[in-house]
């Protein structure tokens, strides 16, 4: 038969469980595993203090169980914050845990009212779970959002729980109760409070999962030094609108382009000073090209932007502006001359029928040419060669 106790078992092991899980997370580096942690450790200690009531003094089995749930609750909001890289509000919580301790102890030691305590200890559940709800936004990135929006709903729905929790002891407050009283009210009250700890915790192992997953794909996706989209992301993009232009008979335009004399910044200016340079291309590329298109670096100091539905004329009108955008020196300090850069750009327009290799190679081709020329230039790619055309006799009869 279900019971108070086997629910405080059966919330131990659930919380062991999930300090297990929490571990094998640690060595992903996401912020607030180690404050979910441990409030999972603490809130093993509280639950088996609660279990222990009637064998173990009061004081351990009241007062420090109390004490340990509050805190793994505190704990909670804690990693969820630093999960979300927004600051811990430890002052209210110290303080709101002070409070609900002090009230606590009166209504234990000085008069004994269980429902009472019951109030102060909801009270302070139901702000906290309020506060982590309030802590997750709503709106997340497609890989992020069912973990967000399952932990945030869960923790209104918690703190919604334990608002009803104390409203109804209040209303109790001149009856006498048992902590371990096996009525069906007590039993759904108390799984309440006992489960929220493992729920939350589920909820924050699917967000620091789902953050996981979200940094590997986007670190396979974008270049580490400039966040521009990796090579391997832009040909599967390249693909894909290659694919798609054949199919629609759209246009789709190429832009290859390069630093001009890198390699002399590097001699001259140091390795740090070029990395900084390949981010401030990518930073004033981005603010040219349209949301549709791809920039992304294809390798050292050579960029592409693949331009979806542009026909020739928009794409020599963007790699102008791109080409003037990029006309500029960047100041690295207030004391230093600032660095000068420019660079070259070549242009193609698919052809109907043509690969994406065949592409690629005129944007190329054009690209050498714009360095050949001089540099700090545009160049269009001439169209390719028609495919001949075979005709074909009949014999006469």
């Amino acid at each position: 038969m279900l019971s108070a106790l086997s629910l405080l078992l059966v919330t131990t092991a659930l919380s062991v469980v999930m300090l297990f899980v929490l571990s094998s997370l640690r060595s992903s580096k996401v912020e607030g595993i180690h404050e979910w942690g441990q409030a999972n450790a603490c809130a093993v200690l509280a639950l088996l203090l609660f279990a222990s009531r009637g064998i173990l003094p009061d004081l351990l089995s009241i007062e420090l169980a109390n004490a340990l749930f509050l805190g793994s609750a505190a704990l909670m909001l804690a990693g969820f914050r630093r999960h979300l890289l927004a600051p811990v509000p430890v002052r209210p919580l110290v303080l709101g845990m002070l409070a609900t301790m002090a009230g606590l102890t009166f209504f234990h030691l000085v008069i004994d009212i269980l429902p009472l305590r019951t109030v102060l200890v909801s009270i302070f559940h139901a702000s906290v779970y309020a506060a982590i709800g309030r802590s997750i936004p709503a709106a997340q990135e497609p890989g992020l959002a069912y973990a967000f929006r399952f932990t945030r709903r869960a923790a209104f729905a918690l703190g919604a729980v334990h608002a009803c929790r104390g409203i109804f002891y209040a209303l109790q407050a001149g009856t006498p109760l048992d902590f371990l009283d096996p009525a069906a009210y007590n039993l759904v009250f108390f799984a309440a409070g006992t489960l929220a700890l493992p729920a939350l915790t589920l909820g924050a192992v699917m967000m620091a999962n789902a953050r996981v997953l979200h940094d590997t794909a986007y670190a396979a996706d974008h270049d580490h030094l400039t966040g521009a989209w990796s090579r391997r992301a832009f040909f599967t993009f390249a693909e894909h609108e290659h694919a798609r232009a054949g199919r629609l008979e759209c246009c789709l335009s190429l832009l290859v382009f390069d630093a001009d004399h890198f390699k002399r910044i590097n001699d001259t200016h140091g390795h740090a000073t070029g990395d900084r340079v390949l981010r401030d291309i990518v930073l004033h590329a981005q603010e040219v090209v349209r949301k549709i298109d791809y920039c992304a670096r294809l390798g050292g100091e050579e960029f592409a932007v693949l331009l979806p539905d542009a026909n020739h004329q928009t794409a020599m009108d963007v790699a102008a502006r791109l080409r003037k955008a990029l006309d500029r020196s960047l100041q690295l300090a207030p004391s230093t001359i600032p660095i000068s850069y420019t660079v070259s750009i070549g242009v193609a327009t698919l052809a109907q029928g043509e690969t994406l290799a065949g592409l690629m190679e005129r944007a190329d081709a054009a690209l050498y040419a714009a360095k050949a020329d001089g540099r700090n230039r545009v160049v269009s790619a001439p169209l390719p060669p028609a495919p001949a055309q075979v005709f074909e006799g009949g014999r006469r009869g």
